[in-house]
């Protein structure tokens, strides 16, 4: 998410249970630090769940969710990383699940690069508050 450095600790975060059926607006990425929990997803939730979570944060990740618990942090947590990006969402995946992301419509990853949207997840959370 920082502009101008040759480091990116994003990865891709696919989807739960394989492609959709219809193409992702945005392009969902997680921090390396929670790599071994996005995979551990499906299992702590179950396939349904995590792919609603996948599905709303690819195409409408700014708009409430009719099942999940969406809420906007507040103070230094609920900050913008930068420019452009949103606040902070906190999503309850399930009781004992949560995951925080932030999105942004018009990501670059340098000064030459093409603009495209994005959502980063930036913790997943499997204890109880």
């Amino acid at each position: 998410m920082s502009k101008g450095s040759a480091y990116d600790p994003h990865r891709p975060a696919r989807r739960p249970g394989g492609r959709p059926e219809e193409a992702p607006r945005y392009r969902v990425l997680v921090h390396r630090q929670y790599l071994g929990h996005w995979g551990e997803l499906v299992e702590r939730v179950g396939l349904k769940q995590a792919q609603q979570f996948w599905d709303h944060v690819s195409r409408t990740p700014g708009s409430p969710d009719p099942i999940a618990s969406i809420s906007l942090l507040k103070g230094r947590a609920g900050r913008p990383k930068g420019e452009g990006w949103s606040r902070t969402f906190h999503y309850r995946v399930s009781s004992s699940a949560r995951i925080d992301y932030q999105y942004c419509d018009t990501y670059t990853t340098g000064p030459e690069g093409d603009p495209h949207p994005v959502v980063v997840i930036l913790t997943i959370n499997y204890s109880s508050h």
